[in-house]
């Protein structure tokens, strides 16, 4: 979509409308900014909807990446557990650094539409053997070219867990394509 100049965004997901803000990322390219943080209703809205797509598929965790999209992923996870039963659902963030706590990191690197460098996507030694042999379900919040999906999905594939399922809340437009990713709605972004 041509880039007018305007300043917000209107987007309805999850059955909530929201005005979302457009930034550019870089001298030819605009983004609105869709962020969950601190939006409690929009955050449980989508991960309403996104469990109850996953509800009927087979799998044993999920997996996410920080830090936008944690407050989802920990919201599909509780909609996904029974408490009663005592059954609550695991789920483990992938980490965009090596942190001081970690053994026997895992990494590959990322880039993002929203990143000017090079990230590394990290998955701590005992959550790559937790994940050994497990079926697992992506969360993330946006997905955008799909090069952070992708990276994820090398991750798991070198610990031996099978993606069953992606989720996201907004891909946009004219990057990342694949049938199977489950996405609530989709965003445009903006060109000169």
């Amino acid at each position: 979509m041509r880039y007018d100049g305007r300043e917000f965004y209107e987007i309805e997901v999850a059955g909530l409308r929201r005005k979302l803000p457009v930034v550019s990322v870089s001298d030819s390219l605009w983004i609105a900014a869709f962020v969950l943080w601190g939006d409690v209703e929009l955050t449980n809205a989508c991960a309403r909807a996104i469990s109850a797509r996953l509800q009927p598929m087979e799998f044993d965790c999920l997996v996410s990446i920080e830090a936008k999209a944690l407050p989802l992923v920990h919201m599909v996870a509780t909609y996904l557990s029974d408490p009663i039963a005592g059954r609550f659902f695991p789920y483990i963030v992938f980490r965009k650094s090596v942190k001081s706590y970690m053994k026997r990191p895992r990494t590959v690197q990322v880039k993002s539409i929203t990143t000017a460098a090079v990230q590394a996507l990290v998955l701590d030694g005992p959550e790559a053997e937790r994940l050994q042999g497990s079926r697992v379900a992506i969360v993330d919040d946006v997905v955008s070219t799909g090069g952070s999906l992708r990276a994820v999905e090398q991750l798991l594939d070198q610990v031996g867990a099978t993606v069953v399922a992606r989720a996201t809340v907004l891909l946009e437009e004219g990057g990342y394509e694949n049938s199977n990713l489950i996405a609530l709605g989709k965003l445009p972004i903006f060109t000169k």
